[in-house]
């Protein structure tokens, strides 16, 4: 029981560090582009070989090649193939539109406090069906944790509107907070950023 327990604690504890290492199943687009990489480095490839380039430059392209194998496999298959047979095809218009939804979807991150409610739900589900003295206080623990994320997420919005509606207060808002500890620092920065 307190094995499970600490299990759960050390994933709560990850998530709510940071969500930088955390993102989304890849998209369609992204799949698709992934797709199109390896077509366009395979095309590149051929095209350096037939055209009796330097080997440095045949030897780039073939291992550029063989680098977007690896993302292609990485990202999986896309259920559509975008035309990609020659170079024309691959040099449209929507290929360079995919490239760029590719690239914005590719920076977007979970939210944290949706990950971290979502692990909090979890927990107390996980200790509610565990029960007995440890899973009923499991369970009082992370309602009450939920709670208090519920209230940091508050109080960091509260404060950034505050912030952005009043400057000239900007200096005194700082000044009040300027002995904070380096982990409160961290962990307000992380949520900031989420908000």
């Amino acid at each position: 029981m307190r094995k499970i327990l600490a299990i759960v604690l050390l994933g709560c504890f990850s998530l709510l560090t940071g969500c930088d290492n955390l993102r989304f199943a890849p998209s369609e687009s992204q799949k698709q582009n992934a797709w199109l990489h390896n077509r366009t480095s395979a095309i590149i490839a051929e095209t350096a070989r037939s055209e009796k380039t330097s080997e440095k430059l045949q030897a780039l392209t073939h291992l550029s090649e063989l680098q977007s194998r690896a993302f292609s496999s990485y990202y999986g298959l896309p259920k559509e193939f975008p035309q990609a047979d020659t170079a024309e095809e691959i040099l449209s218009q929507s290929s360079f539109q995919l490239a760029r939804t590719a690239l914005q979807q590719s920076v977007d991150r979970p939210e944290a406090f949706a990950l971290a409610d979502n692990v909090f739900e979890l927990a107390i589900g996980i200790s509610a069906l565990l029960g007995g003295v440890y899973g009923t206080r499991a369970v009082r623990f992370f309602k009450t944790a939920k709670v208090k994320s519920k209230a940091l997420q508050e109080i960091i919005a509260g404060n950034e509107l505050f912030k952005k509606e009043n400057q000239p207060y900007m200096s005194a808002f700082k000044k009040a907070h300027k002995d904070q500890c380096p982990q409160t620092r961290q962990i307000v920065a992380e949520m900031k950023a989420s908000v």
